[in-house]
């Protein structure tokens, strides 16, 4: 007895469906000589989808299964026909899905839903699994029938298997339900024209189509029966038409599927290719299941964005550990002793000012200048969080580059080791004004003369260049220090990076990132030649807009 519940009666007439605003082709409505083959092709649509087919009326009853929803959940047979579809949820979803769905089928629109969603389904033994749903609707006899696309993300690689596996089976289904296919032939059609976010192919020998549906059809404008018999290849963009023709190809040539990804543009689109037999067991035709996964390649793209930036940030979080632990040990352990000592001096009886001066004054020295790279780290760990959070902005200002060199030499005298010297030195007209960020200018010669000065021997010259060039100015500094390892220049700028013949000299590894950003900041250049043992020449080249 045929299932009243079941919209297999009434939808076609005259080449159109009562129900469905879209033409249905004449080429391809069933008679009596052709009814047995689109049978066929409907039941192959439907049960060689790769992914989970569920089709259900307005109450949430489940009409229609395909091979995929019983294998994905656990069922046989028609097992969950007639159930209500909150049998797949678990239980803790299964009251407010009621709720859900009865606002759907009030509103009913095309929905995909899964990314950036926590969606759950579960099998027939209980265990669960996440997913990702389509849905659509459609109207046939007068009732509303949704259509959702469930596909299970934990197994994506094992569509082809399954696949292969219909395949196999799948003549003795054809021949098992041929009278379920002529009373259900409509449906499949309705199910075929709605399959959502892709299309449904079935190609001859040349390439031609001789089926195709789906959503994306009507998305361009495209009916089906302006395309049947046409190319499908020349359709296609001319980068991607010999990879497909290959691919198709190989199935006709004896390969029983194929399942591959196609990107063009910035569109992305999962395929999967199954040969369709004749009754001599001779591939005639096959079937190309098209589907858009643009949104899913952009979402898996950005969980790989940000898995890859907390790995940065993570490695980040523990070479600042490393180095701070260091760097801040190593100051506060010579301001501790050199004190302790001061103090000793003062304590004792026979001590007196002269005495107290003289033994005291290496030791306030050396607490000076630890506190001053103290202040040198936590200036670059401010300067740096102000850039990651992008509150540093350019305020350009007039002033004499001559006179602020030499006020910065000045400054920096403390800094220079025994013999060391800063020489100054002009080039072209490098005494007029220039019109820049002072202040921006100001650290980030002042974190190249310090790095000069740390990585430079005692006794040595130090190399302040100044120039005007066209439409700007140049700076070098140059020093005669240990210079940079051949294998450590490409890592220079990175954050906390340390060359490895300075791992023994106090810096926190932010100072040269700092400059670049600056210097970028300021729309100009930075630039280093540099030899180990021999020294370090660094250039800059900024734009100069006198007013």
């Amino acid at each position: 007895m045929k299932d009243k519940s079941l919209p297999n009666e009434g939808l076609m007439r005259e080449g159109k469906t009562l129900s469905s605003p879209y033409y249905v082709s004449p080429s391809i409505m069933p008679d009596k000589n052709l009814g047995e083959d689109i049978n066929q092709v409907y039941r192959l649509l439907f049960e060689t989808a790769a992914e989970s087919l569920l089709v259900v009326d307005k109450t949430g009853l489940i009409q229609l299964v395909n091979f995929r929803t019983n294998e994905m959940f656990g069922y046989e047979g028609k097992e969950l026909i007639g159930k209500p579809m909150e049998v797949l949820l678990p239980d803790k979803y299964r009251h407010s899905h009621v709720a859900n769905r009865d606002s759907y089928t009030k509103h009913p629109k095309r929905r995909s839903m899964g990314m950036g969603m926590d969606l759950w389904a579960k099998r027939k033994d209980g265990t669960e699994f996440p997913v990702e749903v389509s849905l659509n609707h459609f109207n046939a006899n007068d009732r509303l029938f949704v259509m959702a696309l469930v596909t299970d993300i934990t197994e994506r690689r094992k569509a082809e298997n399954d696949i292969r596996k219909l395949n196999e089976e799948l003549e003795d289904r054809v021949e098992k339900r041929t009278q379920e296919l002529e009373e259900s032939q409509k449906l499949y059609k309705i199910v075929a024209r709605n399959f959502p976010d892709g299309t449904i192919n079935v190609f001859d020998k040349n390439l031609n189509y001789v089926f195709v549906e789906g959503m994306e059809l009507f998305k361009y404008g495209v009916t089906s029966e302006k395309l049947v018999g046409t190319s499908y290849i020349k359709r296609l963009p001319e980068e991607v038409r010999d990879f497909m023709r290959d691919k198709l190809m190989e199935v006709f040539e004896g390969s029983n599927n194929s399942a591959f990804e196609v990107s063009f543009k910035d569109r992305h689109y999962s395929m999967n290719v199954v040969a369709l037999h004749n009754t001599e067991g001779n591939i005639e035709q096959i079937l190309l299941v098209e589907r858009d996964s643009t949104l899913q390649k952009k979402g898996e793209e950005e969980i790989r964005k940000t898995l890859e930036k907390e790995m940065q940030l993570n490695e980040l979080k523990s070479r600042f550990v490393s180095m701070a632990s260091h760097e801040f040990r190593t100051p506060l352990g010579a301001i501790l002793s050199s004190t302790s000592l001061i103090e000793e001096y003062l304590d004792r009886k026979d001590s007196t000012i002269d005495f107290v001066r003289e033994k005291s004054e290496k030791h306030i020295k050396r607490i000076k200048s630890s506190i001053g790279n103290l202040i040198s780290i936590l200036n670059d760990f401010l300067s740096l969080e102000k850039l990651e959070q992008g509150k540093i902005e350019l305020h350009p200002a007039l002033f004499n580059l001559t006179e602020f060199s030499k006020e910065l030499i000045e400054e920096m005298q403390p800094l220079l080791k025994k013999g060391q010297k800063i020489e100054f030195i002009n080039k072209g007209d490098a005494n007029g004004e220039v019109f820049i960020d002072q202040q921006m200018f100001r650290n980030v010669i002042f974190n190249l003369l310090s790095n000069a000065i740390k990585y430079s021997p005692e006794g040595s010259i130090i190399e302040f260049c100044a120039e005007d060039i066209a439409g700007g100015i140049e700076i070098l500094v140059r020093d005669h220090g240990m210079g940079i390892p051949e294998e450590d220049k490409t890592h220079l700028f990175e954050r906390f990076f340390r060359a490895k013949n300075a791992t023994n000299v106090q810096g926190t590894g932010l100072g040269l990132n700092i400059v670049k950003r600056y210097i970028d900041l300021m729309d100009g250049s930075i630039t280093f030649t540099s030899k180990e043992g021999e020294g370090t020449t660094f250039k800059i080249s900024l734009k100069n807009t006198k007013q």
